[in-house]
């Protein structure tokens, strides 16, 4: 209103703030129900639909249930592990966030989560991109031809071939691009679905293989199956690394632990939930498989095509061609799912790290509308696109080694720490038998890494790596230094 002297009474007017508005934060939009969701379609995916015959052919015989039995025990061990550092921690970037706090923001915990956020920049794009390829290889099925190359060569070493079935891996991972590039709360009802569809999956395969169950055939041990000595512990080492491959994805939720809703509850029901249902569905499916195709013949090396197509021969034999591609379609759909999960948990690794100023701040954008962090998804993204057109068995072991000395062991001796022992005292869940659990999985990953025949060239590519992270580390510190 204006005075008598015809100015403005500004004393009425309403106060305006002139402070900058908030920087967009991430949203707690994850449910429950679609974390363990989550956690089931980044474990499944396609592996244990391919390594059935080469678990078989590692341990022996039908014992193969045993690499699923105590790979889900390591499993549930090691989810203890995760369900404490991820209540007690429940941020963006899960490992990364872990090993920040327990070995110290100023000293070693720096470094070591700066070393686990590099080495993901590699292993990262070629594992989702490993999801891509045994997505088009499945869907080659129905495409004979696509696996013919169309151009090849190779690089340090390692083939590169494009053909159809690049370009196919390329859509599936420009699809799962596409579905991710909304916010959590979309995505918490795209997971809950995807989850419904691959325990269906499994479902389907466990039910076809007893309706037409023979025990003598699934229950055929070879003499001396159980003898044990140094053969046995060989063979339960191949093993168990398979069955760790396809368990692999129960800390999934860990990574948004920020997007999660109630954390406390959240994160140990997601991680230990989804190990026991898939644990259990896939120790049934390998014995329903074992009861209907003879294991000797699985162990039968015909080529990788027909190792690759072993569950679509399974239901071809129960029911015809028919039901071997309905089961093809559902397994691709399976893998393409594993590539969603793992393309949405690993974005928030990079994220954090740049919103820690322990990476490039490109990495720390979060979209305005969607608040999800855009610029790691894209970059991580495009990163896999490229992997695609690598052949990825060789390079993945070596990166899978710096994964379990970077991660799991890091994560394990973590737990075991005074600064962890005081801190669960206060919040967080709380594993039973403490610190039992931890040492247990402790002693697995060892025993995983050290039965490899392959462990010490794996180890140097991994020094390498490592060693290039710490010089990448060393001059981005030095010239912070010199510019405060």
């Amino acid at each position: 209103m204006l005075c008598c002297g015809g100015s403005m009474d500004v004393s009425r007017l309403p106060l305006t703030s002139t402070s900058p508005p908030k920087p967009p934060e991430l949203q707690r939009g994850l449910s429950t129900l679609s974390a363990l969701g989550l956690n089931v379609i980044g474990m499944v995916g396609i592996g244990p639909f391919v390594t059935l015959p080469l678990i078989v052919a590692a341990m022996g015989g039908p014992q193969a249930m045993l690499g699923w039995v105590l790979g889900a025990a390591l499993s549930l061990c090691d989810g203890m592990v995760w369900s404490e550092l991820g209540t007690t921690y429940p941020e963006a970037g899960g490992s990364y966030a872990y090993l920040k706090h327990l070995y110290g923001e100023r000293r070693w915990g720096r470094v070591f989560s700066f070393l686990y956020a590099w080495q993901l920049l590699f292993s990262s794009p070629l594992s989702i991109a490993s999801g891509c390829i045994g997505f088009s290889q499945y869907v080659s099925f129905f495409l004979p031809n696509a696996a013919t190359p169309l151009f090849s060569t190779r690089f340090v070493g390692v083939p590169i071939v494009v053909s159809g079935q690049t370009l196919i891996a390329m859509s599936a991972c420009a699809l799962a691009i596409a579905v991710l590039y909304r916010s959590i709360v979309q995505i918490d009802k795209i997971v809950r679905w995807l989850g419904v569809v691959v325990v269906l999956t499994l479902v389907f395969v466990i039910f076809a293989g007893f309706t037409h169950f023979h025990p003598s055939m699934a229950f055929d041990f070879p003499a001396g199956a159980f003898h044990i000595d140094s053969a046995f512990f060989i063979g339960l080492g191949a093993g168990l690394l398979v069955a760790t491959y396809d368990y692999g994805g129960y800390y999934g939720v860990c990574f948004v632990g920020a997007e999660v809703r109630d954390p406390q509850r959240t994160i140990p029901r997601a991680v230990l939930g989804s190990v026991v249902i898939v644990g259990t569905l896939y120790l049934l499916m390998n014995v329903s498989v074992l009861g209907v195709l003879p294991w000797r013949e699985l162990m039968q090396d015909n080529g990788s095509h027909a190792r690759m197509f072993v569950i679509a021969e399974f239901m071809e034999r129960l029911y015809g061609h028919g039901a071997a591609g309905v089961i093809v379609v559902l397994i691709a759909v399976a893998a393409l799912c594993s590539v969603f999960a793992l393309l949405l948990g690993q974005s928030r690794i990079p994220f954090a790290a740049a919103r820690d100023g322990n990476f490039p701040a490109w990495f720390g954008a979060i979209h305005p509308k969607l608040r999800m962090p855009h610029h790691s998804l894209l970059t991580l993204g495009a990163m896999t696109l490229i992997c695609c057109i690598f052949r990825l068995q060789e390079v993945i072991t070596a990166l899978v080694v710096i994964r379990i000395l970077f991660q799991f062991l890091l994560q394990g001796v973590a737990v075991l720490l005074p600064k962890h022992r005081r801190e669960r005292r206060v919040r967080g869940y709380r594993m039973p038998l403490y610190p039992i659990p931890a040492l247990l999985a402790l002693s697995g990953f060892l025993f995983i890494l050290f039965s490899r025949p392959n462990f010490q060239r794996e180890i140097r590519t991994a020094g390498v790596i490592l060693l290039a992270g710490l010089m990448v580390y060393l001059i981005r510190y030095l010239r912070l230094r010199s510019a405060v």
